[in-house]
């Protein structure tokens, strides 16, 4: 009797210590620990990032930018981070105004040479804001230029988030009714071509403000797509291409950019997809 319990102890004892491991193991691999909190960071991109149109200055307005500004109001990535006890000690803002995703690569040299440990990124809408609907980035064009930044970031570890471009339509359909706005997108040639002949039904036009928003849609799924396989990066889920804008979250100086409220609206929908808050 007691030889023939030795085997049935002993391989219980085995079932038993495979269970634990097999516990051990797909428990570990069920969550993903968020990563240290980063102590720089730095934000590509274009004017959007750059807060341009929030304050009495017409062009760059940093301190308002949705990513590393430092207005309460606005409660930026940089913000956020710093209230969850990151030791902050250096934060960039290397988006240029008018910057189309030919210029990600340099500015992600920036970011390297900056040694930023976290990196956030938008880009696009000035690939697609160009003076006609040819003059639009081609989207094999702009993937290579994405490809291209997020490899040399993936490269050095840094974390990296990806903002997907909003959706310009949206932008004109607020706005196409108000003459202030009309006359701000002819005087100061704000991407026309989507809002060229803006009080237009005519189905050119209409064809043509498509065909904008349908190449947004396409750099969107570029940007999904390269941060899929680039390591530590995480996209935003299409949470700003989503997202239905309204007329106070857009600037009145050029009705096209986001006003201080437009980029607090941005740090809110997006911080909830980075590596920390998810």
């Amino acid at each position: 009797m007691r030889s023939s319990n030795r085997p049935r102890r002993a391989f219980a004892a085995i079932i038993t210590g495979a269970v634990l491991i097999a516990g051990t193991v797909f428990g570990a691999s069920s969550a993903t620990a968020a990563p240290a909190l980063p102590g720089s960071m730095a934000a590509l991109g274009d004017s959007i990032t750059q807060g341009t149109m929030t304050c009495s200055a017409l062009f760059s307005c940093p301190t308002n930018s949705w990513s590393t500004g430092s207005t309460t109001s606005v409660n930026s990535h940089a913000s956020r981070l710093r209230a969850a006890g990151a030791p902050l000690a250096a934060v960039y803002n290397d988006a240029v105004i008018s910057s189309t995703s030919a210029a990600l690569p340099g500015q992600a040299d920036s970011a390297i040479a900056q040694k930023a440990q976290y990196v956030t990124i938008e880009i696009g809408a000035n690939d697609a804001c160009t003076k006609t609907v040819a003059g639009m980035t081609p989207t094999a064009t702009y993937a290579a230029n994405v490809q291209t930044a997020l490899a040399k970031l993936g490269a050095t570890g840094t974390q990296i988030f990806v903002a997907s471009v909003p959706n310009l339509l949206r932008m004109y359909e607020l706005n196409k009714s108000s003459l202030s706005a009309r006359l701000a997108w002819a005087t100061l040639g704000v991407c026309q071509s989507l809002l060229a002949n803006p009080s237009s039904t005519a189905a050119a036009d209409v064809a043509r403000r498509n065909a904008v928003q349908q190449r947004v849609s396409e750099y969107n799924a570029v940007l999904e797509q390269a941060c899929k396989v680039t390591a530590n990066c995480r996209f935003d889920g299409y949470a700003v291409a989503n997202y239905a804008f309204a007329k106070s979250d857009i600037s009145t100086r050029d009705y096209f950019h986001p006003s201080l409220a437009g980029q607090a609206t941005l740090a809110s929908i997006t911080w909830p997809r980075t590596q920390w808050a998810s």
